[in-house]
């Protein structure tokens, strides 16, 4: 279930289709909207020029013409997208963290026993485990920010490291996001070492300018989320410590945080929870599991996972032949029939013919979008409306017959 400006749109399928379905919806508004303007047009050029007829039927084509205009001004469009850039400092060393035999308790609870690791300039490392496993402990203890029981944890020169931790209510509820974003002095934020009005780096983390005086006990979990990040973000770095950092953000912020880490020239550390997230981000994981093990695998969350489950099944027992009940019979497979000579012919040109139907429709399209068009030629703007509508019907019956017959090839 999508949650849009107000509105809720239901998909009958999973998240790995929601990117597609989502952006189709969007691009079939645009045209929606870029209709409604051309009628518009079309409607104040008869305002100007129209032939009057009686002036009951005038008065009714005004009224119209204020519904649509009211229509358009009510519209809302979707919410723009988050412009992120993370500041830089000077390069870190190539050895960025090195731990040797670390270990760390909590009374007689192990939170990481015997634990080494080398952690290299441009590395990407994702912490996960269920909570109270210890991933922001981990995180302490590789940063130097808690000191181990034992073992030794030496850091790389010339770190920089900025922090984004999960602990949204850290923030004072009583001051501005403005003075949250500025440290309370002056309207600059200092990004990549270049001054920023203060709004204009709102805008770009999706805060509208009357926003600025707004108290941060006031904001949502989401924008709070957003404000920490715009504050971790803005600070000269070479090492991102980002804990939960997808805590409430929105999906178009996630993408775009996803490629501000691909940019990132240094190193980050990443705990959690979103899989989807670790699995596009991250080249090492280190997993935990609140025994004080922690596991070090190359790759996201998924092949951590898959690390996981291989040891459970390799320790299954082997049942005994006395406990074996023996398979029910397999039905014979359904016979295979093949698609007729039409419908082969269709399977095979339908996806050409939609190709060619979508080209038709941008090119009419192009058309109207002349505002001249319909004042030069209304007999031509009505015609290119109407082929329109014909190629779009005719693409819409394409694509549900080509959608049945690849269900068919499937089967």
């Amino acid at each position: 279930v999508w949650l849009d400006r107000g509105s809720t749109r239901r998909l009958e399928r999973g998240f790995a289709h929601f990117e597609e379905w989502r952006d189709m919806l969007f691009a079939e508004e645009e045209r929606e909207q870029h209709k409604l303007d051309r009628k518009i047009v079309a409607e104040e050029h008869w305002m100007r020029y129209g032939v009057t007829g009686r002036r009951k039927r005038n008065m009714r084509r005004v009224g119209e013409l204020q519904a649509l205009r009211e229509q358009r001004r009510t519209h809302r469009a979707a919410t723009g997208s988050a412009a992120i850039t993370a500041g830089s400092a000077a390069p870190s060393g190539a050895l960025v963290i090195e731990a040797k035999h670390l270990a760390k308790s909590y009374g007689d609870r192990p939170i990481v026993s015997d634990f080494s690791i080398r952690i290299a300039r441009g590395d990407r490392i994702g912490i996960v485990g269920p909570n109270g496993s210890g991933k922001t402990t981990l995180i302490g203890l590789l940063t130097g920010v808690l000191a181990p029981d034992s073992g030794t944890v030496k850091l790389g020169s010339t770190l920089a490291i900025a922090t984004l931790d999960q602990h949204r209510d850290s923030l004072d509820p009583q001051v501005t996001v403005a003075d949250a974003l500025t440290g309370g002095g002056g309207d600059t934020v200092m990004v990549n070492g270049v001054p920023k009005h203060v709004v204009g780096y709102m805008r770009d983390f999706l805060f509208s300018p009357e926003q600025a005086r707004t108290p941060l006990g006031k904001l949502s979990g989401g924008e709070r989320g957003r404000l920490m990040l715009a504050q971790a973000l803005a600070k000269p770095s070479n090492l991102l410590v980002l804990d939960e950092p997808t805590n409430d953000l929105d999906m178009e912020t996630l993408d775009l945080l996803q490629e501000v880490i691909a940019d990132y020239d240094g190193t980050v550390l990443i705990v959690s929870h979103d899989r989807d997230f670790l699995d596009r981000t991250v080249t090492v994981t280190l997993g935990l599991d609140g025994s004080g093990t922690v596991d070090i695998v190359a790759g996201g969350y998924a092949d951590w996972e898959a690390k996981r489950r291989k040891p459970q099944a390799a320790a299954k027992p082997k049942p005994r032949t006395e406990d074996v009940t023996p398979p029910a019979a397999v039905p014979p497979p359904a016979k295979r029939t093949k698609l007729s000579y039409k419908d082969q012919r269709d399977y095979d040109l339908l996806p050409t013919r939609i190709e060619e139907l979508d080209a038709a429709i941008a090119r009419g399209e192009d058309e109207l979008a002349n505002p001249e068009l319909y004042s030069r030629d209304p007999a031509k703007f009505a015609r290119i409306s109407d082929a329109i509508a014909r190629a779009r019907a005719e693409k819409d019956a394409a694509e549900e017959r080509w959608l049945e017959l690849a269900a068919l090839v499937e089967s």
